[in-house]
């Protein structure tokens, strides 16, 4: 009997070239979860004050850790794949009051503060042994990490690395203008967000970037502006096809959108048609 093969998640594959593939607009499973991740802490914490504020430019930051890992570690060395694993691990580790069950060999972390600090150490080191890129890599996370307990260290270390061309660059420069979001540095976030909206092909998905821009048009009463962009993002998604010109469902985000723009100028929304599912009735879910 012939063994089936398994199927490779899309976040883990290579990037495909693009004289490759049809020009159509499309979104990767990675990109689709992190703006997901990030929506999802959005809607969690905002207007509940500073300290759940900072808890979420943290939280939304470290929620693509692991999925950027394994796009990044099959560029690196196994052993400095390893290192970069084991701190990441350590980043992801439980934080409870309740002690690990006997024997397990269990580690948790009775804060986040605690946690952030042992997975410093571990990024530091990766930092020091391996240095370049995978080094750059380790610092972003310290950065990161950081945010839980020294914020105006935290935002010193990523507005260096948002400095830097590449995915950690991309990366830090989106750390670091929620962070300015945060602290109602209203200007200053909606300049790098504008930034990496302009790239081509940022590590973050666009309607991700172009979401929080446009909140941050809205902070500023730019009431004009922000309907533009959270147009261009729910008409963008109502009319973007798959490979085979087949509808792409809307994303979260997209949806978010279309709702800000039905709020804000209703005659506008009438534009937006959000596409009808071509899934055969009755047939199995997808992936099945």
């Amino acid at each position: 009997m012939a063994r089936k093969k398994r199927r490779v998640p899309a976040q883990f594959k290579e990037p495909v070239k693009e004289e490759d593939t049809p020009k159509k607009a499309f979104q990767d499973e990675f990109q689709s979860t992190v703006g997901k991740k990030i929506e999802e802490y959005s809607g969690k914490f905002e207007g509940k004050g500073k300290t759940l504020t900072y808890a979420l430019a943290a939280v939304a930051v470290l929620a693509v850790i692991v999925g950027i890992f394994y796009i990044w570690n099959k560029r690196s060395t196994n052993a400095a794949q390893t290192a970069l694993g084991k701190a990441i691990e350590v980043s992801q580790r439980q934080v409870t009051d309740n002690p690990p069950p006997a024997g397990t060999g269990q580690i948790t972390y009775k804060t986040q503060k605690e946690r952030a600090e042992a997975a410093i150490a571990e990024f530091q080191k990766v930092a020091d042994t391996y240095g370049g890129a995978v080094g750059e890599k380790a610092n972003y996370f310290v950065a990161t990490n950081m945010l839980f307990f020294d914020r105006a260290a935290a935002i010193e270390k990523l507005s260096e690395l948002s400095k830097n061309s590449g995915e950690t660059g991309t990366l830090s420069k989106f750390a670091l203008a929620q962070a300015y979001a945060d602290d109602n540095k209203l200007d200053e976030a909606a300049k790098l967000y504008s930034e990496l909206a302009a790239i081509d092909n940022p590590i973050l998905a666009k309607e991700t970037i172009n979401f929080a821009l446009a909140k941050i048009y809205e902070k500023q009463n730019k009431t004009n502006e922000a309907v533009e962009l959270y147009f261009s993002i729910a008409k963008t998604a109502s009319e973007a096809k798959d490979a085979e010109g087949n509808a792409v469902p809307m994303s979260s985000t997209a949806r978010d959108a279309k709702a800000k723009v039905e709020e804000l100028n209703p005659e506008k929304a009438k534009e937006i048609v959000e596409p009808e599912s071509t899934a055969p009735a009755g047939g199995l879910p997808l992936g099945m």
